[in-house]
């Protein structure tokens, strides 16, 4: 289990979501995923991709 309150983004500092469906982690401020390898949350700057908006999204 992640603890969200216990990490952050490493850019903005900010609050991350949990996609647990994906195994990965969300920054909506700097439109970023994170993965998550083995359980273990991979919060690298250079290992994050961009967030690519989902057809559910809102414009």
């Amino acid at each position: 289990m992640i603890l969200l309150s216990a990490i952050a983004c490493p850019i903005c500092h900010g609050q991350l979501e949990y996609d647990k469906q994906n195994q990965q982690l969300i920054c909506q401020k700097d439109r970023l995923v994170y993965p998550i390898k083995e359980g273990i949350p991979v919060l690298l700057a250079s290992e994050a991709k961009q967030l690519v908006p989902s057809h559910c999204d809102k414009e």
